[in-house]
């Protein structure tokens, strides 16, 4: 039923290329499942950007409300997404090893969707109380008043957008990641249109401003998720493994062991991101110019860092490939031709934003109004020290999710958690508020946790796959 799937996946996707170097073939492989990642995960940046600028053309006021509500929504994601993410490597393993492989993979997906069914209802009943954790927080009454309105809505499209990410892994997995892209580019013309109308009130819309954007974006992350399930059955090679059979069947060591890679995939993700917000917060000490030159300079990190992080994802399949099927020196060359890749990108992207700072700061800002000057000064000399730590960003997440594809989520949870919040964050206070580098302090923390995270993965993942020590599969 999925010999030919699984032909393309496994082993035996190098013997047609016998002759060609092994790191060339893997390259391949990597850049064809890489491609139509990363735009998918483009595609889903292009969602929360247009919400931001459809909010703020509607008013500054509610733009800071969903700012706030959102603050909150995004830990519960990334909270969640942990065991939506880890029914990738799961399925990889099991292809891998080629046996029985229909039920295992039926049954990964089934778990990953029930640990997204029993930690919807608590997540959201936390996001229910948005208002008030945010007044306990000291924010304004009237922003946590609009933003708990926001959130009243926005929280229902929380186990949708989490199914969907359950139903992509699923796809990456089978080597068919186009499903996933065509769908998230509907979502965002679905989003975008939904937006126009409940925002604005246009196409006979109710004007509903705030509320409009928590329907639009709810409403896209359920749209999102059954057009991937639709995809799904009208795909031959997708379809043959009947996800939903018998759906109500517990597999309860699939349910553990989603529970046990996703829980703390999920942290090492909430480590890494609330590292980064923190920095946003420091900023905050130094004025408006300095947090919006910050932001510039986040924002074109962050595109550029979706190129290693596909590859990265697509390391995760390929890795687990491997190891399924005992291969340890592909599990070595997967990996590490998955950091070079990404590597060799981030040194061009690095080498952009050392020698054209300030053109790239003017897609952002008016480069030539004079109110601007501050916050460009401030986002050149950022940018340029996110051109140092480029590299070992890419290094970080392509290691990182190169040990998901071992089934190694424990130890990348700790090395995150230490390096960003016992070096990195008391380094950035250190920087800031001791030597008093100000915003540049920040900047100059990241690096300092960056490359602390990327040695260690580093010294992991050598260990890990026998490049130090006698280790096997």
């Amino acid at each position: 039923m999925t010999d030919s799937i699984q032909n393309i996946q496994t082993a035996n996707d190098i013997a047609p290329h016998a002759a060609a170097p092994a790191w060339k073939i893997e390259a391949r492989a990597l850049a064809r499942l890489a491609g139509p990642i990363v735009i998918t995960q483009l595609a889903q940046m292009g969602v929360g950007t247009i919400d931001v600028l459809m909010l703020g053309a509607y008013s500054k006021d509610a733009l800071a409300a969903s700012a706030l509500a959102l603050s909150l929504y995004w830990a519960m994601w990334l909270l969640g997404m942990g065991p939506a993410v880890a029914v990738a490597p799961m399925i990889a393993h099991t292809l891998g090893e080629k046996r029985f492989a229909a039920p295992s993979v039926r049954a990964s997906v089934r778990m990953a969707l029930w640990a997204i069914l029993l930690m919807s209802p608590p997540m959201m009943l936390l996001l229910y109380f948005t208002g008030d954790i945010l007044l306990l927080l000291g924010e304004p009454a009237r922003l946590c008043a609009d933003a708990s309105t926001f959130m009243h809505v926005l929280m229902f499209g929380l186990p949708f957008t989490l199914a969907f990410n359950v139903l992509r892994g699923y796809t990456n997995a089978l080597s068919h990641p186009r499903a996933a892209l065509i769908v998230m580019m509907l979502t965002v013309i679905v989003n975008a249109t939904l937006g126009y109308a409940l925002i604005f009130g246009h196409f006979g819309a109710p004007r509903m401003g705030l509320l409009g954007a928590g329907w639009a974006s709810a409403l896209s992350f359920a749209f999102s998720f059954f057009a991937l399930l639709v995809a799904i059955f009208i795909t031959p090679s997708l379809a043959s493994y009947r996800i939903f059979h018998r759906f109500t069947r517990p597999a309860w060591p699939k349910l553990a062991e989603v529970v046990r890679l996703g829980l703390p995939i999920g942290m090492t993700m909430i480590f890494e991101a609330m590292f980064f917000n923190s920095g946003t917060l420091i900023m905050g000490y130094f004025g408006t110019a300095s947090v919006a030159a910050h932001q510039v300079a986040l924002n074109a990190v962050a595109l550029a860092f979706m190129v290693p992080l596909g590859v990265a994802t697509a390391a995760t399949v390929r890795v687990g490939l491997a190891a399924g099927a005992k291969d340890m020196p592909r599990v070595r060359l997967a990996g590490i031709t998955a950091s070079a890749l990404g590597q060799l990108f981030m040194i061009l992207t690095g080498l952009a934003f050392a020698i054209f700072p300030r053109q790239i700061v003017g897609f952002y800002i008016d480069a030539h109004d004079p109110a601007n000057a501050d916050v460009i000064e401030h986002a050149v000399v950022f940018l340029r020290l996110g051109a140092a730590f480029q590299f070992f960003d890419a290094l970080q997440v392509t290691l990182s999710l190169s040990l998901r594809g071992l089934k190694d989520a424990h130890a990348p949870m700790w090395i995150n958690g230490v390096s960003y919040w016992v070096v990195g964050f008391p380094a950035a206070l250190l920087f800031v508020f001791v030597f008093g580098f100000e915003g540049v302090g920040v900047w100059m923390a990241f690096i300092l946790g960056l490359f602390c995270c990327a040695s260690a993965m580093a010294f992991r993942f050598a260990w890990m796959s026998g490049m130090i020590g006698s280790r096997t599969l």
